[in-house]
């Protein structure tokens, strides 16, 4: 059957327990189109997909490919079919090699015959039982991946082990094994999700060279700014249903934002000017170095107080992470020393900070940020189960309050979820459980708030009522330091901002006295035109 859509999903249902997460979606794709695919955290989009690509089975509906009426009841269809997934969260294993995980469970084989010692030339799977043994032909393999990698630009080296890369450099590997499966169809969950500014760029530029290649490409992303650089349509969905789709170049950013929440959206917030007070955290000469011995954070050396945002800005890689870990306690201090209302903490355990009144939202909301296995209701009260806020004297877990309570915040802070509190925090989509982590954390009892890439993930609503928290906080007299790699979030909010650069605070302005084109300089590590001309 012919056709000119490659993608048809025609009245697509998918429930679960408490919840309908498509609701009767109809989806018309082009061939050799940028298709973006917008809406809300927990709007649907990524269970769409996962149709699509024989994750979850329909529960009513018609899939067809190039006209073809489909039944994709797993992956490997989907792969046959030509179909591949970038997913949000990567499916590496990380002691493998690059090449490794390219060809895991499709592994290229050459087999031997044994009883003669003669090698046959073929590469198909062998028998055993009839006296032969097969061995794995990485070279093949590694050569395909390199060539790959060549030709879209990916710069990729086959042989590196997962665990030593990037985090943009490990989505090259899963866009390497879409191309290697010959993938027509390529679908990208929230593909820069945890990219920096710059390898954001650069997917923009692999996902345009697809589409040169004659690939037909679906977009998942809130990120507005994306859809307006490389799509062509742009269909949305809210709360499981489909609300339209529209020609990418005749619609403002403004527009697809309220399409997507149904409500204006503002996306700068205004706020009033800050009125510090007194010193929360002092940092001294902090140095930090990984596992290797190797110097991550050098000798820095900053304040926040109360009644303020300190903005920490700069390239990822940087030292972030390491800083942020070393002031929670995750990671030790080679020297320096970490002041907390003029206590010295720098050798205090988490439990001991968390109860000193530090609260902490994590860049990392999947390994540091919630437990996947445990309810929301369990994951909101992760850190004071224990306090007389839950707990009795004699250790007795209040579990209606505990409920009760994630109930509220459930509310407040929008968490999308089937089974209400009780619902598994592994079974939230990546925003939601970014919701669930603020959630917690700005609910507890603190002086100090270290806030890590609040708004990764979450569709331009959330960011919104996640920033204005952010500067209720500090209205509150909280102190907060806020680390993000969206510099316009860091002018936004921050009043004041400290750049790093290799480890090292290279500068620290009032947020009014400073461009962004200066702290893009300093963050790159090259002075601003104004320290230049001083030193003259």
């Amino acid at each position: 059957m012919d056709s000119e859509y490659a993608i048809e999903m025609l009245g697509i249902t998918k429930t679960f327990p408490g919840i309908i997460a498509n609701d009767n979606i109809t989806l018309r794709v082009k061939r050799n189109e940028i298709h973006a695919l917008l809406g809300e955290n927990g709007a649907g989009k990524s269970t769409l997909m996962s149709v699509l690509f024989g994750a979850y089975a329909p529960d009513g509906g018609e899939i067809r490919i190039n006209g073809n009426p489909v039944r994709i009841k797993d992956p490997n269809v989907a792969t046959e079919l030509g179909i591949g997934m970038v997913h949000q969260h990567f499916k590496l294993v990380h002691n493998y090699t690059v090449t490794e995980n390219i060809v895991l469970g499709r592994e290229p084989r050459r087999s031997y015959l044994t009883f003669f010692g003669k090698a046959r030339g073929d590469e198909t799977k062998v028998n055993p039982a009839r006296g032969r043994f097969s061995l794995l032909s990485m070279a093949a393999a590694e050569k395909k991946v390199r060539e790959l990698s060549d030709r879209y630009g990916l710069s990729v080296d086959p042989r590196a082990r997962i665990e030593d890369i990037t985090v943009g450099m490990q989505q090259r590997v899963e866009i390497l094994k879409t191309l290697y499966s010959d993938s027509d169809i390529i679908i990208f969950d929230e593909p820069t999700a945890v990219l920096t500014p710059q390898e954001i760029d650069e997917l923009m530029d692999i996902i345009r060279r697809l589409k040169s290649e004659g690939k037909t490409i679906i977009l998942i992303t809130h990120k507005l700014k994306e859809i307006k650089a490389v799509a062509e349509k742009c269909s949305v969905l809210r709360r499981g249903k489909y609300i339209g789709t529209v020609d990418v170049a005749d619609v403002s950013e403004q527009e697809l934002a309220t399409m997507m929440v149904g409500r204006p959206v503002v996306f700068e917030i205004e706020k009033k000017p800050a009125e510090p007070g007194d010193t929360v955290l002092e940092v001294k000469d902090l140095t930090v170095c990984d596992s290797q011995g190797t110097q991550k954070v050098k000798d820095c050396s900053f304040f926040v107080r109360k009644g303020e945002i300190l903005g920490i800005a700069g390239i990822d890689g940087n030292g972030q992470t390491e800083l942020l870990h070393a002031l929670w306690g995750l990671c030790p201090v080679h020297s320096g020393s970490v002041l907390f209302n003029g206590k010295d903490i720098t050798r205090m355990g988490i439990r001991e900070r968390v109860e000193a009144g530090i609260g902490y939202i994590t860049e990392d909301r999947q390994k540091y940020g919630i437990v996947q296995g445990m309810s929301i209701s369990e994951n909101f009260a992760l850190k004071n189960y224990y306090t007389p806020v839950y707990s009795s004297k004699l250790g007795i877990i209040d579990f209606t309050k505990m409920t009760r309570d994630a109930e509220t915040a459930i509310d407040e802070f929008d968490i999308r979820c089937g089974q209400g509190a009780q619902t598994p925090g592994g079974s939230l989509s990546g925003g939601n459980q970014q919701k669930l982590a603020v959630a917690r954390e700005m609910s507890m009892v603190h002086d100090l708030l270290i806030v890590a890439q609040p708004t990764r993930g979450l569709d331009v609503g959330a960011i919104e009522y996640i920033r204005r928290r952010i500067l209720s906080e500090r209205d509150a007299g909280k102190a907060v330091l806020l680390v993000s790699f969206e510099l316009d979030e860091i002018m936004n909010l921050c009043d004041r901002i400290a750049t790093i650069s290799k480890g090292t605070i290279v500068g620290v302005s009032n947020a009014g006295e400073i461009t962004a084109e200066e702290i893009g300089l300093m963050m790159a590590g090259v002075k601003s035109a104004k320290e230049e001309s001083d030193e003259q």
